[in-house]
């Protein structure tokens, strides 16, 4: 279980560490729902220090939800990306014809740089939210695993 436990963490850590190289050597600032999704990653790497200290099979599946979390958020993510459902106003370009002429430039200024329905990087006709929508299944999965298989040995 805690073997497990740790690889899927350990899992979350190399993830985050890769979103902050792409951030910090990459250059490529983070949209709001991009940091959304790196949190269920801090709070796996959080439970799987813990579980190393504290070998408790609750925490098992609590490293699973968060990454189905995570997973969600990526999921949610990419929609928007792919203009399957609308964002959120705060991080997603205006429609011009929705809004007042008037109210127009307040909403493009207030609007944050870097966009949530923008795709800044891809590989193999994903996006990074795509990708870590996938990672954070493969993650939850093996927090599963870690859960289930500690039931076989109390």
């Amino acid at each position: 279980m805690q073997r497990m436990g740790l690889g899927a963490a350990a899992g979350s850590a190399a993830l985050l560490l890769g979103a902050l190289a792409f951030q910090y050597l990459g250059g490529l600032a983070p949209c709001p729902l991009c940091i959304w999704q790196r949190w269920p990653h801090g709070i796996a790497i959080a439970l799987g220090l813990l579980l190393l200290a504290w070998p408790e099979r609750g925490l098992t599946l609590l490293g699973a939800l968060a990454m189905l979390a995570g997973a969600g958020i990526g999921l949610y993510h990419t929609g928007i990306e792919r203009d399957w459902w609308p964002g959120p106003a705060s991080c997603t370009a205006p429609t011009p014809g929705d809004v007042p002429a008037a109210d127009l430039l307040d909403q493009i200024l207030a609007t944050p740089v870097v966009l949530c329905d923008e795709v800044a990087w891809s590989m193999l006709g994903l996006s990074m939210a795509s990708w870590n929508a996938l990672a954070s299944l493969v993650l939850a999965w093996l927090w599963w695993r870690a859960y289930a298989s500690s039931s076989a040995s109390q």
